[in-house]
């Protein structure tokens, strides 16, 4: 009898938590990729690295730059695997003229924030965003402690 691996029931492929360490996030959209078959099968064995991607708009087009999907072993030897090559994002023509408008203000960028599947799909959900400065990070962090203390201490009451 062979056992097979069960795959996690999550449609994360791949998420960027340093985007919303280093951005306040202002809207969020979700965009197709256009892939080769080798990627989508290195997808789903998640052997991708969105972290250090990002997103740029291009001829009215809007491109996924420096995301690393690593090719598989047993990929095909005549197919020309490029790890980090530009992928273009599928969004109507309405989104990418929002989403032009607001990186046209000062300090606005996209940044890729999760990977994902959706009916078969993959999806990426891409982010509008404004950096944050060091003070906003460390506030952050203080908020996000002060959180986590005060769920401790209300659990230790409840008991």
């Amino acid at each position: 009898m062979v056992k097979k691996n069960k795959k996690t029931s999550s449609n994360t492929i791949a998420l960027n938590k340093k985007a919303r360490h280093d951005y306040f996030i202002e809207q969020t959209l979700e965009a197709g990729l256009s892939l080769e078959g080798w990627e989508v099968k290195s997808l789903r064995d998640s052997k991708v690295q969105i972290k250090e991607s990002y997103v740029i708009l291009k001829n009215n087009e809007l491109f996924l730059f420096g995301a690393h999907i690593s090719p598989l072993k047993s990929a095909s030897t005549h197919v020309n695997t490029d790890p980090t090559r530009t992928r273009k994002l599928l969004l109507n023509r309405l989104e990418i003229n929002r989403i032009r408008d607001k990186v046209n203000q000062k300090g606005a960028t996209v940044v890729p924030l999760k990977l994902y599947w959706a009916r078969g799909r993959v999806k990426l959900e891409i982010g509008v965003a404004k950096g944050k400065k060091s003070h906003d990070k460390r506030q952050d962090i203080k908020l996000r402690d002060w959180q986590r203390d005060k769920q401790r201490v209300l659990k230790e009451t409840n008991k």
